[in-house]
């Protein structure tokens, strides 16, 4: 009978559908009403089906969710037996967002009675689909101490399933795993304590059940101890009723007691408590009936794990297997290795007596159902419009982000390494273990990595790998400061998670050379054993997803670290173990992180664009940190107006003065904190010309601050090209004013400080600031005369100017100002060159309190007294610029009056408004190809600064 013939036919009730009435079987529509009218459709549809339509309604076949053309064996296949042999439903295995949603919508339209449709997704749909949301792993969930986010978990997957088409989610993992042998269940279980696992599991299943679909608690009764994998042989677990009642059962009585409404059966032997020691569970009916359904009072649908697999398919045939499964109490079959054949054993059966036809349709009322319930009967088809608005979405994907960092697990940490800090380990070797032949595997760790640390060598130890490869990878190692292992192992079926004998030699050969050691495991926790004296010791869940990037933001202080050990490693760590490192770097990573909207932060692409097109500038590059958090850095436009190198967001610019707060602040308040230098210190200490007249009053603040008197600018260039010269003739320089009287912006006075600070340090001035700042924090492109790094790093640099004056030829890779170019390159006021990445550290620094990496580089309190505004300091900071509180201001109108920055000529800016927590750099070369007048640049400035505050969400 046609299943809507049916549903247009009289309701009729049953004593099959009485008793199914007060089963309890749990349904989407909650009103007694409503819930009778569903079982009365599916009775009258029952009614109209034949013994073998009934059969094979309770078998879920497999498919992968690929294209197939119509006239593709595989396709051929599937319509079959949807069509000929009416199976009741679909299990998807790989495929991708669209051809899977498009097949199983060309099922569904061949289909007398719609299919259900089901996949396993235990780290999310991306487990199964390509193109959504892959979310960490159960153990990795538990390890975050945040049960919200296994509701999330939940959540997500299932908005993202649904929208595919999917009906029932083989998920969440209910095994305790309580042994660490066990090469199947690992990271799918959330712990190996019962009272947790049932409590991450419960809210994985709310979150599931929110958005209307299936959850299923596997494996009952229990996968967690043993050291077999079912897909490859039949484990047994020998422990009594009450062992498992108050372990193994546990987890399973919680998420029954919070409304679970499918279970999935273990294909292991319990011989202690079944009918026979010999049966699996999944054909024992004492375990599925007596233990399940009366003992723990479950009343929904029981599925099979897949019966193709050899605890089940090595030891019974196809139609046995289904036909025991039946008796025992499960409902959906699972994966037979041969449906057709079992469908036919299961009718025999029947005819013979063996089993009854009134068992068959129990389990076929429950699906009927459900595929009502779910609205199947009224529109079975995936709206393929409203895939794009559910699944992988920037919310979906902020959340797994989230999720993943906070899962990041430190037991480990000897002699502080962590944060890793390029000063203290300059050259790291990362090797990376794993079994395959990809030649990929790490490839996405490694360039996480890369942008944390300059020197980063990598090595990957794979099936491919030579004697010779792996040499050189124990040659990097002895030239290193630190090697990190990352051990990408996978579950796999049939394999142990250990290393292979091969692979453990190699790791004793890296042990011997006693160099300062990370492991960090992409996968199973117990995998630490397998180099136990490292001194780090970190869990990553696995290298899928966003965790290779979340294990290397964590490595490097740019995220927190506060994961919990949810399981305990013999001989190492303890169930809860874990240490808390706080966030001490800056990250890269979506604007809504930190508080930001993406789609505000677009005006200021066009503020970009519109300046580049009215020859403002001919390119730059804009980057914003807020909260921690690089949350936005994009390049616009070319290097120079003939538009044939488009500026990246790692090009290098001359920032012109910028230097002054960059460079020569720096440097001076750090050797204020060392108490080498006094803000009241006159400057006739290091210079005999300022010893007489009101020359002797003028301070080391008097300097900063822009008071010492001097004149705002010299030319000197015409008669002066050395810098012994300029040098001379700025300490002969009279003064316009007495000192402190009035601010003139200066930058003799900053000529003089970068002067001091080289006397000070008993170092020049470049190379005081990249020993002490500049290495250290990272800041690799943040340097004087970058022509000497050579033609890679010349080709990342912006041209400032076509002189026509000094030194007639294109100004590029030199500073583009001519006092200090003939300084050589090196001055207190301009010359230094960097990149929005480094600017972005160093305004984090500021904004951290002059602390980056977990060390201290400044003060708190010094931070704060040169970069505040005070009354007597004219409406300027020490070094700093501040935002004018009277007419424009290229602070922007929005920023708080506490923001402190800097301008560049060359077209460079950057502002901190410290209230926000917010830093804008903008770098540009508005100079080239001639410099003009600033206020088009000031304009760009002013409103890119507006648009970023305007971006905040509350």
């Amino acid at each position: 009978m046609n299943y809507k013939t049916a549903l247009g036919s009289a309701i009729v009730f049953t004593g099959i559908l009485s008793l199914f009435i007060l089963s309890g079987f749990q349904f989407r529509e909650n009103t007694p009403d409503a819930q009778s009218e569903i079982l009365a459709q599916a009775e009258n549809i029952l009614d109209g089906m034949t013994l073998r339509e009934k059969i094979a309604q309770l078998f879920i076949i497999r498919a992968n969710g690929s294209y197939y053309a119509d006239d593709d064996n595989e396709f051929l296949h599937l319509s079959r037996m949807v069509e000929e042999y009416q199976v009741g439903g679909i299990i998807f295995f790989r495929g991708d967002v669209y051809n899977q949603a498009m097949l199983h919508n060309r099922l569904q339209e061949r289909a007398n009675i719609p299919l259900w449709i089901s996949q396993d997704m235990e780290f999310g749909a991306a487990m199964r689909i390509s193109g959504t949301t892959r979310i960490t792993p159960a153990m990795g969930i538990a390890a975050t101490g945040n049960p919200q986010w296994a509701f999330e978990k939940g959540r997500i997957t299932a908005q993202e399933a649904r929208a595919i088409g999917v009906h029932q989610i083989y998920a969440p993992v209910v095994d305790v795993n309580n042994n660490p042998d066990n090469p199947v269940i690992n990271v799918r279980s959330f712990s190996e304590d019962p009272e947790t696992v049932g409590i991450y599991a419960t809210q994985f299943i709310k979150g599931v059940q929110s958005q209307g679909l299936i959850a299923t608690a596997k494996h009952f009764p229990g996968h967690g101890d043993t050291n077999i994998d079912s897909h490859t042989a039949l484990p047994v677990i020998r422990h009594s009723w009450d062992r498992l009642n108050s372990i193994e059962l546990m987890p399973f009585r919680s998420v029954i007691d919070a409304g679970v409404q499918s279970i999935m059966s273990a294909h292991i032997t319990f011989p202690a408590i079944a009918d026979d020691p010999s049966h699996p569970a999944t054909l024992d009916g004492r375990l599925l009936n007596a233990v399940l359904r009366d003992s723990l009072g479950f009343d929904g649908m029981v599925v099979t794990d897949g019966l193709e697999m050899q605890g089940i398919a090595g030891f019974y045939s196809p139609g046995e297997a289904a036909v025991m499964a039946l008796h025992a109490g499960a409902d959906l079959m699972l994966l037979s290795p041969d449906e057709l054949t079992a469908i036919h054993e299961v009718e025999r059966a029947v005819s013979r007596g063996d089993i009854t036809e009134e068992r068959i349709e129990a389990s076929v009322l429950k699906l009927l159902s459900w595929k009502i319930d779910h609205g199947l009967f009224r529109n079975a088809q995936a709206n393929v419009n409203r895939i794009s608005r559910l699944v992988h979405t920037r919310e979906s994907r902020l959340t797994a982000d989230q999720i993943a960092r906070e899962s990041i697990t430190l037991v480990r940490n000897n002699n502080d390494i962590l944060p890793i800090r390029p000063e203290r380990f300059p050259k790291v070797t990362v090797i990376a273990i794993a079994n395959s032949e990809s030649g990929a595997v790490g490839s996405g760790f490694q360039s996480r990595l890369n942008a944390y640390h300059p020197d980063i060598s990598f090595h990957l130890y794979d099936d491919r790998t030579s004697s010779e490869d792996l040499d050189k990878a124990i040659a990097s190692a002895r030239g290193s400061n630190l090697v990190i292992v990352g051990s990408f192992l996978p579950l796999t079926t049939g394999q142990p998670i250990t290393f292979r004998r091969e692979q453990r030699q190699f790791v004793e050969r890296i042990n011997r050379l006693n160099k300062p050691t990370v492991m960090v495991s992409f996968s199973s926790p117990y995998i630490l054993n397998e180099l136990p004296d490292a001194d780090v010791h970190m869990l990553a869940w696995t290298s899928l997803g966003s965790h290779s990037s979340a294990a290397a933001a964590a490595l490097f202080g740019a995220s927190e670290i506060n994961g919990r050990l949810p399981v305990a490693i013999p001989g190492l760590y303890e169930r809860g173990d874990g240490y808390h490192i706080p966030k001490s770097a800056l990250r890269e990573d979506h604007p809504e992180v930190a508080g930001l909207s993406s789609e505000q932060l677009y005006e200021i692409n066009r503020i970009m664009q519109s300046a580049i097109e009215d020859s403002v500038f001919p390119g730059g590059i804009v980057a914003v940190v807020k909260d921690g958090i690089l949350a936005y850095r994009q390049a616009f436009g070319y290097h120079d107006y003939r538009k044939r190198r488009q500026v990246r967001t790692n090009d290098i610019y001359d920032i012109a003065s910028l230097t002054k707060p960059v460079a020569t602040t720096a440097a001076v308040m750090m050797l204020y904190d060392e108490g080498k230098l006094s803000l009241d210190t006159p400057v006739s200490t290091f210079f005999g010309a300022y010893s007489e007249g009101e020359k002797a009053q003028i301070t080391i603040e008097h300097l900063l601050n822009h008071t010492s008197g001097l004149p705002a600018f010299r030319t000197y260039v015409d008669r002066f090209r050395t810098q012994e010269s300029i040098l001379a003739a700025i300490l002969e320089e009279p003064l316009i004013n007495s000192p402190g009287e009035k601010l003139v912006y200066s930058d003799l006075g900053f000529i003089l400080l970068a002067e001091i600070v080289a006397r000070v340090s008993g170092q020049s001035f470049d190379s005081y600031l990249n020993r002490t700042l500049y290495y250290p924090m990272g800041m690799t492109d943040t340097l004087f005369r970058p022509r000497r790094r050579g033609r890679w790093t010349l080709n990342r640099i912006p041209p400032t100017e076509i002189d026509t004056v000094y030194r007639n030829t294109t100004i590029q890779g030199e500073v583009h100002d001519e006092r200090a170019y003939f300084m050589g390159g090196i001055a207190g006021h301009a010359g230094l060159f960097s990149t929005a990445d480094d600017l972005s550290r160093f305004a984090q620094l500021l904004l951290q309190q002059g602390v980056y990496h977990n060390k201290q580089y400044l003060q708190a309190e010094t931070v704060q007294k040169f970069t505040r505004r005070d009354d007597d300091r004219m409406g300027r900071a020490l070094g700093f610029d501040l935002k004018s509180l009277e007419g424009f201001t290229t602070a922007g109108s929005l920023s708080s009056a506490s923001t402190y920055g800097h301008l560049g000529f060359t077209g460079s800016s950057f502002w901190t408004d410290p209230e926000r927590n917010l830093s804008v750099i903008l770098l540009t070369n508005r100079t080239y190809p001639h410099r003009k007048t600033s206020a088009g640049i000031n304009q760009v400035r002013s409103k890119v600064m507006d648009a970023v505050i305007e971006a905040i969400q509350d």
